[in-house]
């Protein structure tokens, strides 16, 4: 296996060993597709992000917009007034790095101002201008991920003509404008963006071809947890996906990928020290 590659933030530098990262995902929406708005509330939420802190999480990702298929956006005020009291109230009681999940540049300088490490942006900071700056001048840990059309939009027929070169080459030009932009290589993960804009196939096919996003030669961030495709692969769409993720999660693990994105932090931790302590990496 080719080894991890380092990922700076704006003042921790984190590193993949033979298990990768695990990114806790912090849902503050009242329409998630995956808790259903369970962690609305601010106390909920921090509590929610402390427990995956203590299952083994190596930073939390908290995102006041739904990013589900067909999700209509909110606006900047709205997502601060849900995800700024998480965040604060996280970088007092963990010391872990807080990732933000937004699109929104006023919610990016609110956040970096509230001790935010990470800037994770379904867009891969193409929809505003300033992001790209306020990622540049923090130098805070960047997040760019594939797309293709809006949420709103991305499931209605999405087409390619070779899923896996074209997402690959996409993420190399806006991995090149980024680093043009200022932004430091090491600072940049890149995310295939899984169900985003891509059929089940189209899924499969990026899955199956993970270790050509090595070439990027950024850390490589993949968000798998318990996406529809799971349901559609064991044949049921409302059955619990924890168990698919699992399976996903060591999939992409044994392709050298460094961060897995995940709601479930201890059951993938544990399946991922297992598969590790049996020999599952070593057998690659």
């Amino acid at each position: 296996m080719l080894p991890s590659l380092p990922w700076r933030l704006r003042t921790k530098t984190l590193t993949a060993g033979r298990i990768p990262l695990l990114m806790g995902v912090v849902n503050v929406t009242p329409d998630s597709f995956s808790d259903g708005g369970r962690f609305f509330e601010p106390a909920a939420a921090l509590e929610h992000g402390l427990r995956l802190a203590a299952e083994g999480a190596d930073l939390l990702d908290v995102g006041g917009q739904s990013t589900r298929p067909g999700a209509a956006p909110i606006v900047a005020e709205e997502e601060l007034r849900r995800v700024l009291p998480v965040i604060v109230a996280l970088c007092k009681q963990t010391d872990l790095p807080i990732s933000i999940d937004t699109s929104s540049a006023k919610v990016v300088a609110e956040c970096l101002a509230a001790g935010v490490e990470v800037l994770n942006d379904v867009t891969a900071l193409t929809s505003d201008d300033r992001l790209v700056a306020l990622a540049a001048e923090s130098g805070c840990g960047v997040c760019a991920m594939h797309m293709q059309g809006t949420p709103r939009t991305m499931q209605i027929d999405p087409r390619y003509g070779d899923v896996v070169e074209d997402v690959f080459a996409w993420l190399a030009a806006r991995r090149d404008a980024l680093i043009t932009a200022g932004i430091a290589r090491d600072r940049i993960a890149m995310d295939p963006g899984i169900g985003f804009g891509k059929t089940t196939a189209h899924n499969l096919a990026i899955l199956n071809h993970l270790s050509r996003y090595r070439a990027l030669e950024c850390p490589l961030l993949i968000g798998i947890s318990r996406k529809a495709f799971l349901g559609h692969l064991i044949g049921d769409p409302a059955a619990d996906r924890t168990t698919g993720t699992i399976g996903a999660a060591l999939a992409a693990a044994w392709q050298g990928v460094e961060i897995l994105r995940v709601h479930d932090v201890a059951a993938v931790r544990q399946a991922l020290v297992v598969f590790d302590a049996v020999g599952g990496f070593a057998a690659k």
